[in-house]
C-alpha cells in the first residue's frame, strides 16, 4: 500500500509531490536532533546551563561558556552533525544504486582503506603528513582497487561487494600489522583514530565536512529522481530515459566522496552509512531512496553516539566509532536474520 502523498508548492508554478509520512518523520527526526544537540552542549560538569544556552548560541557567551561552545563542544558537535549527514546520505545513495539493503561504503572497503592509510602514515611519516590526509588517501586508493578489481567499475553491485570485501580484508591486515609494530602510546592513539573519533575536533574540520556537503548535496538532489525511477528496475528506467547504469555509477561516486569526506575529519566511522537509511526506510515504510531521511537519521545516530561517548561514566573517552559499531552490529544481525527468513540470502 502506497503512502499518501501531498504537494510541496515552490512559488506559483512548481508543486513537488511528497509523502506525508516522510514529512512527519523528518520533523520528528529534527526534533530529536535538536534535543540531542542541546543535551550535548548542556550536560556534564562543563556543560552550558540551559538558562545560558540561548544567549551563548546568540554570540553572548563569556568565560567558561565561551570556551565550551567555541573550543570544546561546539566544533565537535558540528563535526558530528556533518559527518552523520554525510554518512547517512552516502549509505542511502549506495543502497539505492545497488538495490541491496546490506550495501554501504563500509562494506566495499572504504573505511578499512582509510584505516590502513592512516596507519601507514602514522608509522612511516610521523609528524610529516597529517593522519587524516593518510586516511583520505587510503580510502581513495581502496576504492580505486575495487574499481579495477570488478572489471566493470562500479556498475555491477554483486562484483562491487565481493571486491570490496577482499580489499577490506587486505587493508585490515595492514592496519593490524602497523598497530602491532608501533610503540604502545602511539598505537593506542592510532587505534582510537581508526575506530572513528571526534576528540579534539576543530572548526577547520567542521569547515571541511561542510564544504563536502555543500558540493555533494545539490548533485545528490539532482540525481534523486533518477534513483527513484531506477528502483523500479533497469528495464523500466531505461524505457523512461533515465540511463540506469550511468545513474548508478554517479550515485556510487557521490557516496564515496561523501564517505571519504567524513573519514577525513572523523576517521572510519562504522555502520552509520549502513544503518541510517535502513532505519529511515523502516520508519516510513515507503519506497524510494530516502536521501533526506537517511541524512537526518545519520546525524542523529552520530550525535547520540558522541553524547554517550562524552557522558557515560562506565565507557568514558571511548571513540565514538565503538558506539556506532555496537548499534550497527546489532542492527546488521537483525537485518541479516530478516533477509534470510525472506529467502533473500
Amino acid at each position: 500500500m502506497r503512502a499518501p502523498r501531498g504537494f510541496l508548492r515552490i512559488g506559483r508554478g512548481l508543486a513537488v509531490p511528497v509523502r506525508r509520512v516522510s514529512v512527519f518523520t523528518a520533523l520528528g527526526l529534527l526534533v530529536l536532533l535538536v534535543v540531542a544537540c542541546v543535551a550535548t552542549l548542556s550536560l556534564g560538569r562543563l556543560g552550558i546551563p540551559l538558562a545560558d544556552l540561548g544567549e551563548a548560541l546568540g554570540g553572548g557567551a563569556e568565560g567558561k561558556n565561551a570556551f565550551v561552545l567555541e573550543r570544546l563542544r561546539g566544533p565537535r558537535l558540528v563535526v558530528a552533525l556533518g559527518t552523520g549527514c554525510a554518512l547517512g546520505l552516502s549509505g542511502a545513495l549506495f543502497q539505492s544504486a545497488t538495490r541491496n539493503p546490506l550495501g554501504s561504503p563500509d562494506v566495499i572497503g572504504l573505511g578499512a582503506g582509510a584505516g590502513a592509510g592512516a596507519a601507514l602514515v602514522a608509522l612511516m611519516l610521523p609528524g610529516t603528513v597529517p593522519v587524516p590526509v593518510g586516511a583520505l588517501a587510503g580510502g581513495v586508493l581502496a576504492m580505486a582497487l575495487v574499481h579495477v578489481s570488478t572489471g566493470t567499475g562500479f556498475r555491477n553491485p554483486a562484483r562491487l561487494v565481493v571486491a570490496g570485501i577482499g580489499v577490506a580484508a587486505i587493508c585490515a591486515a595492514v592496519t593490524q600489522y602497523v598497530v602491532y609494530a608501533m610503540k604502545r602510546d602511539s598505537a593506542s592513539e592510532l587505534a582510537a583514530y581508526v575506530n572513528g573519533s571526534l576528540d579534539s575536533r576543530s572548526w577547520s574540520d567542521a569547515t571541511t565536512i561542510g564544504l563536502v556537503l555543500l558540493v555533494t548535496v545539490p548533485l545528490t538532489a539532482l540525481t534523486a529522481r533518477r534513483l527513484g525511477i531506477g528502483e523500479m528496475g533497469d528495464d523500466i528506467a531505461q524505457g523512461l530515459g533515465s540511463e540506469p547504469r550511468n545513474t548508478k555509477t554517479f550515485a556510487v561516486v557521490l557516496a564515496i566522496v561523501l564517505s571519504a569526506g567524513a573519514v577525513s575529519v572523523a576517521g572510519p566511522i562504522a555502520f552509520v552509512a549502513l544503518t541510517a537509511p535502513q532505519i529511515a526506510k523502516r520508519i516510513t515504510r515507503a519506497p524510494g531512496p530516502h536521501l533526506l531521511l537517511g541524512a537526518l537519521t545519520g546525524a542523529l545516530l552520530m550525535v547520540v553516539a558522541d553524547l554517550c561517548a562524552q557522558q557515560l561514566p562506565l565507557f568514558e573517552d571511548l571513540p565514538v566509532g565503538i558506539y556506532t559499531m555496537a548499534i550497527g552490529g546489532a542492527y546488521l544481525g537483525y537485518l541479516l536474520t530478516r533477509e534470510r527468513r525472506k529467502g533473500a540470502l
